[in-house]
């Protein structure tokens, strides 16, 4: 669902966050980012239904194989093709709620018919990084509440430089820690499942707002 339910997020639930004021850094037209420490996760998170629902019609999408690295090495090259993929994405998918796409509340999917929220972002840039060679193991799908503490979901990639967000509302990728997002959860690099990253809990996940 495209859901604008906002959650209440008390200070006892934001775990590791950036501050919602703090200055998006600028991307680098050469070279990698600097480095920032990783996220955290603390323990298993249910997943959100509809990423269960996507999981059972595309298995292959979901499936965890340990035999590749939790993570890359942020190579220039591998960076450029990484930013290069994050805004073409963006410019090519049109933003449109669940309800008003499928008549449902919340459904996660490939949008092979250029239309989609957050979450679809989030699965065509996997889907298309690993076609570009990166391994599905270090890239992420991750629930955040975002500076409308509403439910939203990006692409967390993890790095030998630290983790960073790709995200539908802005061409910028930043340390997950630069976002001002509280980190709820992401999916398990170990099985087909999620993580607690210490955040709030969200019902629904999505945000078309770019």
């Amino acid at each position: 669902m495209f859901s604008l339910h906002r959650t209440l997020i008390g200070s006892a639930f934001i775990a590791v966050i950036g501050l919602a004021g703090a200055p998006a850094l600028a991307q680098p037209s050469s070279g990698v980012p600097v480095a920032c420490a990783p996220a955290v996760a603390n323990g298993d998170a249910r997943a959100p239904y509809a990423w269960t629902d996507f999981c059972k019609r595309m298995p292959s999408e979901c499936r965890v194989d340990t035999r590749e690295p939790d993570h890359v090495e942020l190579t220039p090259k591998l960076w450029k093709t990484i930013v290069a993929m994050n805004n073409r994405i963006n410019r090519e998918i049109e933003p449109i709620t669940d309800q008003d796409h499928w008549g449902v509340v919340d459904r996660w999917d490939i949008p092979t018919d250029g239309k989609g929220d957050c979450e679809d972002y989030v699965l065509l840039k996997r889907k298309r990084l690993a076609e570009a060679g990166l391994p599905r193991r270090a890239m992420l799908a991750t629930v955040v509440i975002d500076e409308e503490n509403a439910g939203h979901a990006v692409l967390m990639i993890r790095t030998d430089r630290g983790d960073f967000v790709l995200d539908n509302k802005r061409n910028a990728i930043l340390p997950w820690s630069q976002t001002g997002y509280v980190y709820v959860k992401r999916e398990s690099q170990y099985q087909t499942g999620w993580t607690s990253l210490g955040g709030a809990q969200t019902p629904t996940v999505a945000s078309v707002q770019r």
